[in-house]
């Protein structure tokens, strides 16, 4: 079992059952050791862009932000890292992509959650091996993966530091 925290102090409309499947679906196909934890933040698009400025120089918001955490944590209990997802700016891109956000919010997280496991698409190859993990999460959730293509333009990488 794992523990996914959702953290949505503005209350946003979400599902949290579903954000937090989609982070169990990705962590149940990959080597994650049983107990392992994340957390899930829905915050306000002020709240990203502070992130993105401070870990990436990049003055703006985006949809989701990752947050691995160091291998090298004291203690039995693994904690992977932290999503930052960007409530207002996701309404808006799947409302402009004409995505339910729902879908998107759960393909964000999936996006989120393999990047917190070391995936990153800076390459042709590395995202090709992405988009297949994150396409065979999405497939699992029943998210239709062509929402994929509309959203790839958008800056959503880890923080590096």
């Amino acid at each position: 079992m794992f523990e996914v925290e959702i953290q949505n102090e503005a209350d946003y409309e979400i599902d949290e059952e579903r954000l937090r499947q989609a982070a169990i679906t990705v962590l149940e196909a990959h080597d994650v050791a049983e107990g392992s934890e994340m957390t899930i933040a829905i915050v306000d698009n002020e709240a990203v862009a502070d992130l993105n400025l401070r870990f990436r120089g990049v003055d703006a918001p985006t949809d989701v932000l990752s947050f691995p955490m160091d291998d090298d944590m004291p203690g039995d209990v693994r904690y992977l890292g932290d999503l930052a997802i960007a409530y207002p700016y996701a309404s808006a891109q799947a409302e402009r992509e004409g995505h339910g956000l729902s879908d998107s919010l759960a393909l964000l997280v999936v996006h989120g959650t393999l990047h917190i496991l070391g995936y990153d698409h800076d390459t042709p190859e590395r995202k090709a091996e992405m988009w297949a993990a994150q396409e065979k999460a999405l497939i699992a959730l029943g998210v239709p993966v062509e929402i994929v293509p509309a959203l790839e333009d958008g800056v959503h990488d880890e923080p590096q530091g």
